[in-house]
């Protein structure tokens, strides 16, 4: 609150002028490594996204629950479904979630309930990935975006036709 006029001041108490600021330069993103249009998309690319090795340390959280069948290594059951999760979590221009990591198990039956045709489709088709980065990106391409779109609730119930969950050529 300002002193009334008539109360007597010292040079010390005088308010200080105020140092005006000028205002920044405008910045272009001009810079040589700068991307142009986004990140680059295409067939082997991935789906980029931040924080992608958070979603293993959320993985952690459910190795004692996953369900492997025989044959199936659970290191390979947790590289697929990242890819999956990481996938989901760029869809939504975000970092995972434990929600994302809890749909790619779901969706693929290593939480339990997996119909007896699904353990018989994934089994092949993870053995051995945690080794090889273009089948990991097969699996992340057989999920669609509107799979991606559901919560994992929505997905443990659909599970009985798993295949309208995904994204099935030829098989």
């Amino acid at each position: 609150m300002a002193a009334p006029e008539y109360v007597p001041v010292t040079l010390r108490e005088l308010p200080r002028p105020i140092e005006r600021i000028p205002p920044a330069k405008q910045w272009l993103a001009d810079r040589p490594a700068d991307l142009q249009g986004g990140q680059p998309r295409g067939k082997g690319l991935g789906v980029p996204g931040p924080d992608q090795g958070y979603a293993l340390k959320l993985a952690r959280r459910f190795d004692d629950r996953l369900e492997l069948a025989a044959g199936e290594h659970h290191e390979d059951a947790v590289i697929g479904c990242m890819a999956v999760a990481l996938k989901r979590a760029a869809l939504f221009g975000r970092a995972p979630v434990i929600y994302d990591v809890e749909l790619a198990f779901t969706l693929w039956g290593f939480l339990g309930g997996a119909p007896d045709d699904l353990v018989d489709f994934r089994t092949p088709r993870f053995q051995g990935l945690r080794e090889e980065y273009e089948r990991q990106r097969v699996i992340a391409d057989l999920v669609p975006d509107t799979t991606l779109r559901l919560t994992p609730a929505q997905v443990r119930e659909r599970l009985s036709n798993w295949r309208s969950l995904l994204t099935i050529g030829g098989d």
